[in-house]
């Protein structure tokens, strides 16, 4: 078989990946996980490098955080449309680390690499938003704006900076205009944010989707509106519970298929990133049991 392909992220977790190369390599050497090991060397590398390892039947290896996790699993959808994806094995190296955490996977170096060498594997839906796919969550509105300020906050570290971007969108309060349309419901209006998650957890702290669960052939999606930044800032300490889903502004649904159509264009992110500044038309679908995932 092919020797499996560790993709590193020296840029994950803000640089400090690339500050651990050695705590990296000793967790491979006292585990026995042999493997090839390539850097990233910007936006996008690690999908070219899961597309071609894909392609030529690798097993992957991501030393990342969630954003390197989302490039792999995009990568890999284009090498195989169809099918049962991986097993892919994950090395956390991120800030958040959100699928790690969704999936109760180990967070130290060691027993992570560990768990890959045990061959013990769980199967995983992914969701798929346009051309896209996720492996952990996905949103317009609000919560990307977020992530833009997350993203120009360079002096931030940690889960602190995921706040602060919080409170510096709510301040900004955005607003649109969505028609929204899934399996047995739809909504057309003001909308402060639609969030839609395969796991519940994203950013570090908030349970933006508390009902999700990433193998039960579902996505779950959250949507509401907060017409002032009183009722905005509100509700932000309770998305750490999850329970702002009682409230009666915010609506949570499952769903395998979600179409949006918004007004006004909206930025889009999908596992932490970027992928559209502007974007008036999303649909989401779920890829029911698509990826295998080495675990403990």
């Amino acid at each position: 078989m092919p020797v499996p392909l560790m993709i590193v992220n020296p840029y994950s977790g803000r640089g400090a990946a690339g500050r651990r190369r050695a705590e990296l390599e000793g967790a491979l050497t006292r585990s026995g996980l042999a493997c090839e090991s390539v850097e990233t060397s910007g936006p996008r590398h690690a999908e070219v490098l899961a597309e071609q390892a894909t392609a030529a039947g690798r097993t992957i290896i991501i030393a990342g955080g969630d954003g390197t996790i989302g490039e792999v699993v995009n990568g890999m959808a284009r090498a195989q449309p169809e099918g049962v994806l991986g097993p892919i094995g994950v090395l956390p190296l991120g800030t958040a680390n959100d699928l790690v955490h969704n999936l109760g996977l180990p967070l130290p170096l060691e027993p992570a690499a560990a768990a890959i060498v045990a061959g013990r594997t769980r199967r995983i839906d992914l969701g798929q938003a346009n051309e896209w796919v996720f492996a952990n969550n996905s949103a317009v509105g609000l919560e990307p704006v977020v992530t833009q300020y997350n993203i120009r906050m360079v002096r931030w570290r940690g889960l602190l900076r995921y706040l602060v971007a919080a409170l510096r969108a709510i301040n900004d309060k955005p607003a649109w205009s969505m028609r929204l349309t899934w399996d047995d419901g739809s909504y057309e209006g003001p909308i402060s944010l639609v969030s839609v998650g395969n796991g519940a957890v994203t950013g570090g702290l908030f349970r933006m989707a508390p009902a999700a669960l990433p193998d039960d052939g579902r996505l779950t999606f959250v949507f509401g509106f907060a017409p002032t930044r009183r009722k905005m800032l509100g509700l932000l300490p309770r998305t750490i519970s999850g329970s702002f889903v009682d409230d009666p502004a915010i609506q949570q649904h499952h769903m395998t298929r979600l179409d949006l159509e918004s007004a006004a264009p909206t930025p889009i992110q999908l596992d932490g990133e970027i992928r559209d500044e502007a974007i008036r038309r999303v649909t989401y679908r779920v890829q029911p049991a698509r990826l295998d995932i080495f675990r403990p």
